[in-house]
C-alpha cells in the first residue's frame, strides 16, 4: 500500500506541475491573466506531494519491503539502519526521486516566500521550473519507476554497493543534489527573466541566495566525497579526475563564476548578460553531469550504470532544456541593457576576470572529460588525467589566484592601483618568503607545487586585508564570508601543493613484529585477527607507530568481505597529527605468510578538507547575512508602502 500512495502522489505531483507550467503560460497572456491565482498554490501542492513520495519510499527501505523491485535491487534485512536510509538514494531510481523533490520543494518555497520580483517574471519563473520538473516527473514515470512491484519476492534483497556502505556517502549525494537543484533554480529565474525581459537587481537579489546556497552544498559534497575516495578506496589520493568528479566539479566552477557575477548585479546593475549566461550554463553542467553519471557511458565506483535508453532520455531531456535555453537567451540578448559601466580597476573589473578564468577552467575540465568518451566512440580509447588537467589548468588558474587576492581590496565602479599597492606589499611578501623557505629546504620541488604553495601564503595574507581598518563588530557578514571563503581556498590549495611535494609512500611485505619507515613515522605491524562487523566479516591489521621516537600509536586497517553482495573492501587506518597524516592500508597474505601494507605520510594533507570545510562555512555565513539584509530590506519597504497607504486615506 506504501509503494502505491507513493507513486500516486508522485503522479499528482507531475500532473500539478503540469498545470503550473501552463497555467503560467497563459497568465503571461491577456486572456490568462486570471489563471495566475493557481500558480503558487499548485507549486506549493507538488512540493508536498514530491516529499510525500519520497518519504514514502524511505519507509520502504526501513521496512525492507522486497515487494518492491528497487529494495529488493538494493537492500538487505541485515543491513544497519543508516545504510537502509542511505539506499533509498544510493541507486539510480531513489536518487532521481531526491532530485525532483528537492526541485519541487524549492519551487514550493519559492512560490511561498518570494515577493522581490515582478508578477508576470514570478510567474514566467514558477512555469519554467516546472517545466524542468515535468521532465523529470516524466523521466521517473515513463522510464525509471521506483515503486515498481515484484510478481513474486525474493526471500532477501541484494544489498547496497558495499562501497556506498559508509556514513560519508549517506550524505554526500544529498547534499550534491541540493546544490544541482539549487542551480536548478538560478536557471528558472534566468528563464524567466529572459521571458519577461526583466534582467536587473530585482531579479538578481531573488536569484543569488539559492545560488549561494546549491554553492555551499556543491562545495562540501565535493568536499566529503574527496574525503571518502581518499580513505575509503585505499588509493592514498583524494582527486583523480575521475569523470564523475569533474561531473560535480564542472557545476561548481559554473556556479562559482554565477554567484561573483550576480552579486555584481544585484548591488551595481551590472553583467547582467554574463548573469544571465552563467545561470544557463551551471544548469547545463548539472544536467551535462546528470547525464555522465546515469547513462550507463561511464563505468566509476560512484556512477550508476543504467541502460542506454535511460541515457537517451536524459540527453533528450539536455537537449531539450539547454538548447531551448540558449535559442531563448539568442533572441533576447539584444534586450538585455549592458547596465552600469564601471573602470578597468575596479572590483567589477576583477571579477569579470575572474569569470573569465573560471570558465576557461571549466572549458578545460568539459574537454578533458568528453574527449575520451568521443574518441571510444569511434573505436580508440583515451585516458585523459592529470597530465592534461593540471598544467593547462594552471595556465588560468594561477592569474586567477592573483586577481582573487587584489579584487576584494578594489573599491567598485573606479579606483586607482597605487591607492593598494601598500597592502599588496604584505602578500607579496608572504608568498615570497613560503617560495625562499620551497627552494631551501625543498630544492627538487616541481614547479607546479611550488607555485601553488607560495600563492597560498600569499592569498591567505591577502584575503584577510579587506578586514584592516574596519570596526569589526559592524563589519557585515557577507564581507566575513568573502574573507573565511578566500582563505578556505588558500588553505586547500597550500595542503593539495603540499601532498604532491612531499607525500611519500611505501609498499611492504611484513610479518609480526617487524617494523618499517616511512617518512618521520616508525611503522610496526603487531597482529592480524578475524573481526566481525553487522554484515561483514575481515581480517583486522594492528600497527604501532611512533612520530620521530615519540610517543605510541595503534591503529587498525581492516581487509573486509561483504557477503551482500559479495565484495571485499580496504578501511584504511588514518593518523592525523598537525603536520600531516599517516595512511596504511592491509593488502593480501603472500605465499611466505608475510601481509602487504601500503604506508603514506601524507605531510599536510588535512588541509586540503579543512580548506573546503571553511569554503562552505564562509557561503554559510554571507548567505545567512545576504538574508538577513533582504528582510529588513523588504521590512522597510513594507513600512513605507503601509505610510504610503494611510497618507492615501
Amino acid at each position: 500500500m506504501i509503494a502505491e500512495l507513493g507513486l500516486a502522489m508522485l503522479w499528482l505531483a507531475s500532473a500539478l506541475a503540469l498545470l503550473q507550467l501552463v497555467a503560467g503560460a497563459l497568465a503571461l497572456t491577456k486572456r490568462g491573466r486570471e489563471l495566475a491565482g493557481i500558480v503558487r498554490p499548485a507549486a506549493v501542492i507538488q512540493g508536498v506531494l514530491s516529499a510525500g513520495s519520497f518519504l514514502a519510499l524511505i519507509a520502504l527501505f526501513l521496512r525492507t519491503d522486497l515487494s518492491v523491485k528497487l529494495v529488493a535491487t538494493n537492500s538487505h534485512s541485515l543491513k544497519p539502519f543508516i545504510f537502509k536510509l542511505a539506499g533509498t538514494w544510493g541507486n539510480h531510481e531513489g536518487s532521481m526521486l531526491l532530485w525532483v523533490t528537492v526541485m519541487a520543494m524549492a519551487g514550493g518555497f519559492i512560490a511561498l516566500f518570494e515577493r522581490r520580483l515582478r508578477d508576470d517574471t514570478m510567474l514566467a519563473t514558477l512555469a519554467g521550473q516546472a517545466f524542468v520538473s515535468l521532465g523529470f516527473y516524466a523521466f521517473l514515470l515513463l522510464s525509471s519507476n521506483p515503486f515498481e512491484r515484484l510478481a513474486v519476492p525474493p526471500p532477501e534483497g541484494n544489498g547496497l554497493n558495499p562501497l556506498l556502505q559508509d556514513i560519508g556517502l549517506a550524505f554526500h549525494p544529498p547534499t550534491l543534489y541540493l546544490g544541482y537543484v539549487g542551480l536548478s533554480i538560478a536557471f528558472s529565474f534566468a528563464i524567466g527573466a529572459l521571458v519577461t525581459r526583466d534582467v536587473g537587481p530585482a531579479f538578481a537579489r531573488a536569484m543569488r541566495p539559492w545560488v549561494l546556497g546549491a554553492w555551499i552544498f556543491l562545495s562540501l559534497g565535493i568536499t566529503a566525497g574527496s574525503y571518502w575516495a581518499y580513505y575509503e578506496l585505499g588509493w592514498g589520493g583524494w582527486w583523480f579526475w575521475d569523470p564523475v568528479e569533474n561531473a560535480s566539479l564542472m557545476p561548481w566552477l559554473a556556479a562559482t563564476a554565477l554567484l561573483h557575477s550576480s552579486t555584481v548585479l544585484a548591488a551595481r546593475n551590472a553583467l547582467r548578460a554574463w548573469t544571465v549566461m552563467l545561470g544557463v550554463v551551471a544548469f547545463s553542467m548539472s544536467m551535462i553531469g546528470t547525464f555522465l553519471v546515469r547513462s550507463g557511458i561511464l563505468t566509476s565506483v560512484h556512477a550508476f550504470a543504467v541502460d542506454p535508453e535511460r541515457g537517451s532520455f536524459i540527453l533528450a531531456l539536455l537537449a531539450i532544456y539547454i538548447g531551448g535555453a540558449l535559442a531563448l537567451f539568442a533572441t533576447r540578448a539584444a534586450t538585455i541593457t549592458e547596465g552600469a559601466r564601471f573602470a578597468v580597476t575596479s572590483r567589477e573589473a576583477a571579477l569579470v576576470v575572474n569569470n573569465v578564468m573560471l570558465s576557461a577552467i571549466l572549458g578545460i575540465v568539459l574537454l578533458g572529460t568528453l574527449y575520451p568518451l568521443l574518441t571510444e566512440a569511434f573505436g580508440e580509447k583515451v585516458s585523459v588525467g592529470p597530465p592534461y588537467f593540471n598544467p593547462i589548468g594552471a595556465i588560468f588558474f594561477v592569474p586567477m589566484l592573483i586577481v582573487m587576492a587584489i579584487g576584494p581590496m578594489l573599491r567598485w565602479r573606479d579606483d586607482r592601483a597605487g591607492r593598494i599597492s601598500g597592502k599588496l606589499a604584505l602578500p607579496a611578501l608572504a608568498a615570497a618568503l613560503t617560495a625562499l623557505g620551497l627552494v631551501s629546504f625543498a630544492p627538487t620541488i616541481k614547479p607546479l607545487p611550488f607555485l601553488g604553495m607560495a600563492l597560498a601564503a600569499g592569498l591567505a595574507v591577502a584575503s584577510v586585508l579587506p578586514l584592516v581598518g574596519r570596526d569589526l563588530r559592524r563589519t557585515p557578514l557577507p564581507v566575513y564570508g568573502m574573507v573565511v571563503a578566500h582563505l578556505g581556498i588558500a588553505v586547500a590549495l597550500f595542503g593539495v601543493g603540499s601532498d604532491s611535494a612531499f607525500s611519500i609512500e611505501k609498499l611492504v611485505a611484513s610479518r609480526a613484529g617487524e617494523s618499517h619507515k616511512v617518512g618521520p613515522w616508525q611503522v610496526t605491524l603487531r597482529s592480524i585477527e578475524p573481526v566481525a562487523g553487522p554484515n561483514w566479516t575481515a581480517l583486522e591489521a594492528t600497527l604501532a607507530a611512533t612520530y620521530d621516537g615519540g610517543r605510541l600509536s595503534l591503529l587498525r586497517t581492516q581487509s573486509r568481505n561483504f557477503t551482500t553482495p559479495p565484495q571485499l573492501t580496504n578501511e584504511s587506518a588514518l593518523h592525523t597529527r598537525w603536520n600531516g597524516q599517516l595512511y596504511v592500508v592491509l593488502g593480501e597474505e603472500a605465499d611466505d605468510g608475510r601481509w602487504q601494507l601500503r604506508l603514506w605520510w601524507k605531510p599536510f594533507v588535512p588541509m586540503i578538507w579543512y580548506g573546503g570545510l571553511l569554503v562552505g562555512l564562509g557561503g554559510l555565513l554571507a548567505l545567512i547575512g545576504r538574508v538577513a539584509r533582504d528582510m529588513k530590506r523588504s521590512r522597510a519597504e513594507d513600512k513605507i508602502a503601509y505610510r504610503r497607504a494611510r497618507q492615501g486615506r
